[in-house]
Formats: structure tokens, sequence, C-alpha cells
């Protein structure tokens, strides 16, 4: 977003490859003329003392110090990951008039242009540290109290809604899919950037043929689905947008948030197709369906159509391997959507894991996919699932919420070029 400040977030969903307790803080980059005071205002946290000295001591810096052009900084705004639920859930905390105070605090951010997205789109929730521990109770009520008031007297500002319904609050429209499952069928359309676009999104294997295996704790954990439910998860986040999506590969199982996810062989073709043993025919199945679907969108006037096909791999037992990806070779299409997936995710390991290295590649492959279906593809393989460390980029369920989000971003950032 031009004249914005790019914001450097560090998520414990988005850190891939493990967890922490710790909640992070915002950082962003200094501007030509900020000071300190300057920066604490324009985030609406200069009323507050304890922010000003939260800043300092997170920075290591003195009141008197200036801040240094488009050096990082800590903000005293804790980031969460939200829960797509409320604020109250996410912060496990039942403080309404906090949640409402925090979603205004959100809300007024996004405004005024220092938030990318609303942080019902891209599941990102800042906190100020002074609503958790510099602000009475009595204040934070009083506060939203005077924000009522003036919202019924001008009809441009609205008052606060409950935060639990807060997504309708927000949403261009409330879209019903069963396929999600009934914890996730209730699809908040939050933008029409994406609208008349069509995606047609592959969940590597399925049916008679679970892919790569690997095991935990005495469980099999079977590539088709896993792979389906970040596949699940990416179709809802696109949808968010507007966009027309396809699962190409279809199951009943819906978006589980849970951590070892049972195996069957009922997965299907769109439409109610079974799929075939042979991987041949398999293969055959599903891009004829796609440049059938792709020739009626066309003639329809679609906008813009991809593919994305997402597997896990299966390599050696002690060989870690970050994300990767594949277009056809001479698709600069393809090639420039999985170069912006790729920068995506590896931006925010440099940034937040500066030593561990990012190995994720982009390459040109020659297979069935990127050569037979007619629009651009871009073909994803997510990690080892033999391979401890790759495991928790599948098992814990944030991160696969995370794998969904950072493609969307990358979508997303793609059609902003």
């Amino acid at each position: 977003m031009a004249g914005t400040i790019k914001t450097y977030i560090t998520l414990s969903l988005l850190l891939l490859t493990f967890t922490t307790t710790a909640q992070e803080y915002l950082k962003i980059r200094a501007k030509k003329g900020d000071g300190i005071s300057v920066v604490l205002n324009r985030y609406n946290l200069a009323a507050h003392t304890c922010n000003i000295d939260t800043f300092l001591r997170i920075n290591k810096l003195k009141r008197t110090d200036q801040l240094q052009l488009a050096k990082a900084y800590k903000m005293p705004i804790y980031v969460y990951d939200y829960n797509d639920v409320s604020i109250r859930t996410t912060l496990k905390n039942n403080d309404y008039d906090l949640a409402v105070y925090i979603q205004e605090f959100n809300d007024e951010l996004y405004k005024a242009g220092l938030r990318e997205f609303d942080y019902r789109v891209d599941k990102v929730l800042w906190v100020p540290v002074h609503a958790l521990y510099c602000t009475v109770k009595s204040q934070i009520k009083k506060i939203n109290a005077l924000k009522a008031h003036a919202a019924d007297k001008d009809p441009n500002l609205s008052s606060h809604p409950e935060d639990i319904d807060q997504q309708k609050t927000k949403a261009l429209s409330i879209e019903n899919y069963p396929i999600f499952g009934k914890e996730h069928e209730k699809t908040p359309i939050y933008t029409k950037k994406l609208e008349g676009q069509v995606y047609y999104l592959i969940s590597g294997h399925g049916g008679p043929d679970p892919g790569a295996i690997g095991k935990k704790d005495g469980h099999i954990l079977c590539e088709d689905e896993y792979a389906y439910d970040v596949t699940l998860r990416f179709a809802r986040d696109l949808l968010q947008h507007s966009a027309i999506v396809y699962l190409i590969t279809r199951d009943d199982d819906g978006i589980r948030d849970t951590e070892f996810l049972e195996s069957d062989k009922d997965e299907t073709v769109w439409y109610n197709q079974s799929i075939p043993l042979n991987q041949a025919r398999r293969l055959k199945q599903r891009s004829r369906k796609i440049n059938e679907l792709y020739e009626k969108h066309r003639k329809e006037g679609a906008t813009l159509q991809r593919v994305v096909e997402i597997h896990i791999d299966s390599r050696y037992v002690d060989q870690k391997v970050d994300i990767f990806f594949y277009y056809y070779p001479g698709s600069n299409t393809g090639k420039k959507l999985a170069n912006t997936m790729y920068s995506t995710i590896k931006s925010e390991y440099e940034e937040h894991q500066k030593n561990r290295g990012y190995r994720g590649v982009v390459r040109s492959r020659d297979l069935h996919t990127l050569r037979e279906t007619k629009p651009p593809v871009v073909y994803i393989e997510l990690g080892n699932i033999t391979n401890n460390f790759d495991q928790k980029r599948l098992l814990i369920v944030n991160n696969r919420q995370a794998i969904a989000n950072w493609l969307t971003q990358g979508v997303l950032k793609e059609n902003a070029k």
C-alpha cells in the first residue's frame, strides 16, 4: 500500500517450525523525520506513559535518543494470532469492554493505512501494551462509552458490536460453504480484490493413494489428509476476497482443528468422480476437468485463472525441507506467482529467524499438471512428512492456517503488481 509504513510482524503462528509462549512485539521501520513521540502518536499510543517506557525499554533507548532512518523498532503493541472467532477467545480474556477497545484500536489503524489488512482478513490482531497493563477497566469503559455516544450522533460512525459477532460487522456478506465443515462453513467475504478470478486448487493424491507417509507418536501421517486440510484453508481465504474457487480434490472431512488427521479413502474429484488407482489416469482426470472448467470461464469472461497444487514431500528422515515452488519451463506467469509466494514466506524466515537460513526454492519442472493444464500452475511441496522438524509445520493447527494465509498473501501481492 503506497505511502504506508511497512510492518514486520512476528507471529508464533507464522514461525512454522516452532511455537513459543512469549508474545512478540510489532516491528516497524522509522521514516524520515520520525522521533519517539511522533511514532507513538502515529499509532495512537503517545497518550499513555507506559507505552513510552515500554518503547524505550524494548528498544534499549534513552528518552533523548533519535530514531535512525529505516531501522526496525519494536512497538509497544503485542501481535496475536487472531482465532477467527472473537477477540475475547483469542486473548482468553472475557472482558467485553477490553475486546471492544482493542477492536477499535485495530480498526482505527487500518483506516489510517497503518495496517495493510483488516485483522479479520489477515488473522493478525494488534493489542497495545497499555490496554492490558496500564489502563484500568473504568477508563476503557469510559472511552468506549464516549465513542458509542459519538456514534449515536454521527451516523457515519458505527457503535460497538458484540465482538463475538464482529466478523459480520465488517464482512460484505456471509456465505455458507458446507465443504469447510460446521465450525468453518460460515465464511465472511471481506473484499472484492479477487472478484472475477478463478482458482483451481488440487491437494495431492487422495482416494486409493494416500501419498507420502510419516509417523508421529504412534500415529500414521498421510500426505493427502494434511495437504487437503491446508488446501481447504487456502480455499476459504481466497473466497474471503471474492474469488471463484474449485476444490478439484474433495472430501467431506471439512477443516479439522486437530493435530492428528485420520486417514480415509473417500476423496473424489470435482464433481463426485471416483479417483482411479492408476496414477496416469488420476493425473489426466484432474487436468481434463480443470481444462473443461477453464474454457467455460474463459468464455464467460473470467479476468484471471490459476491452478495451485499442494503436496507434501517424503525424503530421508533426517532431511529438513523448506517449502518448494515449481512452475512449468517457459511459463512466465507461473514463475511470477511462484516467486511471489516464495518471497512472502522467505521474508518471514529472514526477519524472524535470521540465523536459520531458508532453503526453499523456486524451480521449473516438467510435471503433468504443470504441462497439461491450460491455466498457469504453481506446484508446492510443503515439507518432509517423515522429518520431526518439518512435521511441526503440518501437525500444529495454527501452522497449517499460517501456510494458507501466506499463500493467500502471495496471491494478493501478485494481483497488486
